[in-house]
């Protein structure tokens, strides 16, 4: 019987490892967080910060629990901090060789009963379990932005995920409040599989001029009761990250509907990346957001 998960470990202090970390840690488990510099893990810690404090204003987290959670979270730079976790969750860029460098640096040191995660929105987690000796104790745990809010949590079984595995992962995922939904191992799982295409296909229609970008928001908000509509979601998403995505699923499935349009692209590759660089499908540096004018 694998013990119990006690100490949780977090690579990578960005937008997603650092709500990951805060909601472990509000759960009540020791969580370290692993950057490569000091400088993302100082933003990290500032936005967990800011985070749990929100929640004390809005009353959902007492103070007292919110110091307790802060003072269960480490913040380190050095790998070797996490050989000796239970659960370890990457949460690092999409990028399958980033994500193999670390896990066949840490299959080597941490003990057989650590199960790894990914918290990949569209890699397979056979192509990472496979760069280690632990296909069994690998495992998909994908959470949705902003992690602390939203309730769903994807967990990814691979080919060779032992149903004890499966098992623990699920009870983590209900330990940290999330309502789990268990996906099988192929690119997207299940809420890119079928967002992606919707996403593009609306970015298609901007393309064609069937509508502006505000005008397909506001129907797909008002008409399908989103609570936003695409252009919105892909600035909050990052036009970056849906281009890696959509690559990635094309390249698994050939099917047009993942191939992202030229307009999404060239967005990419001018900094137009959505509310992370100020200026998306909507400019943010005005209060309210209006859209921008893209040729």
């Amino acid at each position: 019987m694998a013990p119990e998960i006690r100490k949780v470990g977090v690579l990578g202090c960005g937008l997603m490892g650092s709500g990951i970390a805060q909601v472990a840690a509000t759960s009540g488990y020791t969580t370290i967080v692993r950057e490569v510099e000091t400088a993302p893990l100082t933003k990290g810690r500032a936005a967990i910060e800011k985070s749990t404090a929100k929640l004390v204003e809005k009353k959902k987290l007492s103070g007292a629990e919110r110091d307790a959670a802060l003072a269960r979270l480490t913040f380190t730079t050095e790998l070797s901090a996490l050989v000796d976790c239970d659960l370890v969750i990457e949460a690092v860029p999409e990028e399958l060789e980033l994500k193999n460098r670390l896990w066949r640096e840490l299959d080597g040191r941490c003990p057989a009963h650590t199960i790894f995660a990914s918290n990949t929105s569209s890699l397979t987690i056979g192509a990472m379990a496979a760069a280690t000796g632990r296909a069994d104790r690998f495992v998909g745990l994908h959470f949705f932005n902003p992690v602390p809010l939203m309730p769903l949590l994807e967990v990814v079984r691979g080919l060779l995920t032992s149903r004890e595995t499966l098992d623990r992962s699920l009870a983590f995922a209900r330990s940290l409040g999330k309502e789990a939904v268990i996906a099988r191992d192929t690119p997207g799982f299940l809420v890119n599989l079928l967002l992606i295409p919707y996403l593009l296909d609306a970015v298609r229609a901007l393309e064609r001029g069937v509508g502006t970008v505000t005008d397909l928001d506001l129907a797909m908000r008002l008409g399908c009761g989103y609570p936003m509509g695409p252009f919105t979601l892909l600035d909050f998403v990052g036009i970056d990250t849906t281009v890696r995505i959509a690559e990635i699923m094309f390249d698994e499935y050939r099917e047009s509907r993942y191939a992202a349009p030229p307009l999404l692209r060239r967005m990419a590759l001018a900094g137009l990346h959505g509310r992370k660089t100020g200026k998306g499908f909507y400019d943010y540096s005005v209060d309210p957001p209006v859209p921008l004018e893209l040729n």
